[in-house]
């Protein structure tokens, strides 16, 4: 782990320099080593960030957000009882505002995805500038993407694939809403109920209440004839 040691360790109630204008980014590290999380906090904590608590493992990580509702989480991937990836997810589903990072050893992009798609706002290696790391997590509030350059351009190729799928592209106009798109793509795939909500971090129940809504808009019976309209009106002509 390559983040250095800071010269000082801040503490914890301080305000950033500069008064108490904006109030302190409040944050929350989840890491199973005890020297990982030591060394984040008094980096984040000499930049003015307030680390109002530490998780060991997942499990404590999604009670201690719960709990205090911090600006942000720093999370760990590799933890006992439940990892960073099943943590996040169960987080989003708590507070689907929630800001997730996640930091780790990992230089995975395909780990790196994994995440995102759970609803983490972003994914650093541990070896990220420590000097940038608090810029980093005001920026993820601030709706910013935390990710490397090089993960940024799998996304682009990963929308490139879905955009050349054969449901081809969403029409400007419709009557689905962009999530209930998203839920009746997944259902021309013929995923379960159960399936999707794991895919989009939804409860099974505001799947269903979604696909109750697309049924209605699109004047359907059925799951399938839901998927058949919707691709009707992806091939009608832009008026």
């Amino acid at each position: 782990m390559h983040l250095r040691d800071g010269e000082r360790q801040g503490d914890e109630d301080a305000e950033p320099e500069g008064g108490p204008a904006e109030r302190p980014l409040r944050a929350i590290v989840a890491d199973d080593d005890p020297l990982a999380r030591k060394m984040i906090k008094e980096a984040l904590q000499q930049a003015g960030v307030i680390v109002i608590a530490e998780a060991q493992n997942g499990r404590q990580a999604v009670e201690l957000t719960r709990h205090y509702r911090p600006d942000v989480v720093l999370m760990d991937i590799v933890m006992p009882e439940l990892d960073g990836i099943a943590a996040t997810r169960r987080v989003i589903k708590d507070n689907p505002e929630q800001i997730v990072v996640i930091l780790t050893t990992a230089d995975d992009d395909e780990i790196g995805l994994l995440g995102l798609r759970s609803g983490a706002a972003g994914f650093l290696a541990k070896d990220v500038d420590v000097d940038a790391l608090p810029r980093t997590l005001q920026g993820a509030l601030s709706g910013e993407a935390a990710i490397s350059r090089r993960l940024g351009m799998r996304l682009v190729e990963h929308l490139r694939r879905t955009s050349e799928r054969p449901g081809g592209l969403r029409p400007v106009k419709s009557p689905l809403t962009p999530r209930e798109w998203e839920v009746v793509d997944l259902l021309a795939e013929t995923k379960t109920t159960d399936q999707i909500a794991e895919q989009l971090v939804l409860s099974g129940e505001t799947v269903r209440t979604h696909i109750k809504n697309i049924m209605r808009k699109l004047d359907a019976r059925s799951r399938s004839e839901a998927v058949a309209a919707a691709q009707r009106l992806r091939s009608e002509p832009p008026a």
